[in-house]
């Protein structure tokens, strides 16, 4: 992710320096999208996916091919994914789909309106949830990714087995019910919280993150992005504090600063720790560590913000897809095919491979879905976009907090630094105000 944030504007700019001709600049839906079934004898699709993505087409590629006569390639780009992606497509290399985090930020990254396919007018739109229709892959009011599975939100994993030991019976309704009943737990020897600084600290920045619920409904990252307020102001800047605020009063785990991701998850599995705010992956790695019946029993989640229970969400590269111009319209129109049969025909097939919960009204989430899970979809109705999801470029914050765990930046570093890069990056993009 951090190669991503210092290679975002350089991968802009080299866009910026090509053919405009070449597929260039915006333009209208695509005139047609093709029938789930039409025939793609001789075509080859080649689909981009990351090390934690690759295995996630399987079903759909199957039946694809089974129904078109097409043939998919899913193609693996090594770590660090975005950044791998967005020099061979500042480079002219395209595939004909990507997995991608839909969010307008890194659809910025990819040059959208040169480089991607519009989806405006797919026949799978009001399949959505309604909730789920416009909740990302939009920018400047056109359609450039399609969803396929529940985005990412931001929210507090527990162990249910810590919490029925400790008498604990009521789950937190806000922020400082939340870093109260870390107390509460402390006082009886539980580790309340459990994060990681060691390596790469990605998930330091959910902390803050969950705590600008309240601000970015009331319009935080419009703000920042206009220029009109910044990291040091005071609620960023807040949130930072207390995030080190509780880490001095010593309601983390003791391997703070060593701790891994992987750590992470057997800690609260086992109840070596009470809680961990974190994302959907991070119950990816729970299901490579149990199966759904053990789970159910241990481990649960609930959203949190700073007046209640409000979910941050952030749409990651696993969670959709984008159409890119090749400028071989029998491709292109076969992407968009493959898109249409992934959110038609073979959407039910892939959600019970996936076994992840559905994303529309017409197909039923599979039983064996654990319920921690389903709290994250269900969380998604009242959630509110994350600094990925709003703001137009995304500096280091999480590498930011890294170096404050480790005792190399002040709060008041991480957020100046924050704000310089954030500054950096706006300017490079040419946002107004910078």
């Amino acid at each position: 992710m951090s190669l991503v944030v210092a290679t975002a504007a350089t991968a802009l700019l080299l866009a910026g320096c090509s053919d405009p001709g070449a597929g260039g600049g915006a333009s209208a839906a695509p005139a047609d999208w093709p029938a789930q079934d039409a025939k793609l004898d001789g075509v080859t699709l080649t689909i981009w996916a990351a090390q934690n993505s690759n295995k996630v087409p399987e079903s759909v590629v199957k039946g694809f091919e089974k129904l078109t006569g097409a043939t998919v390639d899913v193609v693996t780009i090594p770590d660090p994914y975005e950044q791998g992606v967005q020099t061979k497509v500042a480079s002219g290399d395209k595939p004909d789909l990507a997995f991608w985090q839909p969010t307008a930020s890194m659809l910025t990254a990819l040059n959208a309106s040169t480089n991607l396919q519009p989806l405006d007018g797919a026949p799978f739109i009001d399949s959505y949830k309604p909730e789920l229709q416009d909740i990302t892959g939009i920018l400047d009011d056109t359609r450039y990714a399609a969803l396929v599975t529940t985005p990412a939100v931001e929210g507090v994993y527990y162990n249910k087995e810590v919490f029925e030991k400790a008498g604990i019976t009521e789950l937190p309704k806000n922020w400082d019910e939340f870093v109260e009943l870390g107390r509460t737990l402390k006082t009886q020897g539980v580790t309340p919280f459990f994060d990681f600084g060691g390596g790469t600290p990605w998930a330091t920045q959910w902390w803050v993150q969950v705590q600008l619920a309240d601000a970015a409904r009331d319009g935080l990252w419009d703000r920042v992005n206009a220029n009109e307020e910044t990291f040091t102001d005071a609620t960023i800047q807040g949130a930072i504090d207390e995030y080190q605020s509780l880490i001095d009063e010593g309601l983390f785990n003791e391997n703070l600063k060593t701790a891994t991701f992987e750590d992470q998850g057997a800690a609260l599995l086992a109840g070596d720790a009470a809680m961990a705010v974190q994302v959907n992956s991070f119950f990816g790695q729970l299901q490579s560590l149990a199966d759904t019946d053990e789970l159910n029993q241990k481990i649960g989640f609930f959203p949190i913000s700073p007046s209640g229970n409000v979910g941050t969400f952030i749409p990651d590269q696993s969670n959709a897809l984008v159409a890119f111009k090749t400028g071989d319209a029998t491709r292109e129109a076969a992407a968009r095919q493959l898109l249409t049969y992934w959110m038609g025909d073979g959407y039910a097939d892939f959600v019970e491979a996936q076994s992840t919960p559905s994303l529309q009204t017409g197909v039923a989430t599979p039983a064996g879905v654990p319920q921690a899970l389903l709290d994250v979809s269900d969380s998604l109705a009242d959630s509110v976009g994350s600094m990925q999801a709003l703001a137009i470029v995304n500096p280091d914050l999480y590498l930011n907090l890294g170096d404050m765990i480790q005792g190399t930046k002040t709060s008041s570093q991480v957020a100046q630094t924050t704000q310089d890069q954030f500054a950096q990056l706006a300017k490079a993009i040419g946002a107004p105000g910078f």
